[in-house]
């Protein structure tokens, strides 16, 4: 039988978290896709611990216009300021079971220009 489109989001990003954990020196940096938004957290998996998130919901990123990828970046970009405002400048990338691809990619693109390094 065939699986659905979320048991093999999830298999894959089993897959991912088996390898990827993130620290307080450095964190994960966790994205999370739906159909209108996108989400990106620094995760502290020792401490279990969220250090900062951004999201295309938050107030100054709120009246963005654009499509889903170009706002994506936007977020990417945010998200690398506020890392490099809170001392944070190398993370873990998780793709969260996502293709590199598209959105996912465009924030990811956005956070190393943004300074970033991963």
């Amino acid at each position: 039988m065939a699986l659905t489109k979320q048991e093999r989001r999830y298999r894959i990003k089993k897959r991912i978290r088996k390898i990827v954990s993130g620290t307080a020196e450095r964190p994960r940096l966790n994205v999370f896709r739906s159909n209108k938004q996108i989400y990106a957290q620094l995760i502290d998996d020792l401490s279990g611990r969220t250090i900062l998130a951004v999201s295309s919901l938050n107030k100054e990123l709120e009246g963005a216009e654009g499509t889903k990828t170009e706002i994506a970046a936007k977020v990417g970009k945010a998200l690398a300021e506020k890392a490099l405002a809170a001392g944070v400048s190398q993370v873990v990338f998780d793709r969260n079971g996502y293709l590199y691809h598209g959105r996912v990619k465009q924030l990811a693109d956005a956070a190393r220009e943004g300074g970033l390094k991963f």
